[in-house]
């Protein structure tokens, strides 16, 4: 946060903009450093269905990364379906 921007927040604002760089704003520094830049058509609903396709994809890497790293195990979630 800049100097000067931050006379102008109180304590507990301040606490809620801390709280904020761990909750919202890493999702999307990482979309961006993993090459999109910007939408490559027009209009409101089309840049949604557009960013909507980016946010599948990053949680489609996160769920492949969960899987190798042995975070998820597959026969456990296959498991948990057939009880369900």
């Amino acid at each position: 946060m800049a100097a000067g921007s931050r006379r102008r927040v109180g304590g507990n604002q301040e606490a809620v903009y801390e709280r904020r760089k761990v909750i919202a704003e890493p999702p999307f520094g990482q979309i961006k450093n993993s090459g999109f830049r910007g939408f490559s058509v027009r209009g409101k609903e089309k840049v949604a269905g557009e960013f909507s396709l980016v946010c599948s994809a990053y949680n489609f890497k996160k769920i492949v990364k969960s899987v190798s790293t042995g975070s998820i195990r597959l026969e456990e979630a296959k498991r948990l379906k057939m009880a369900a």
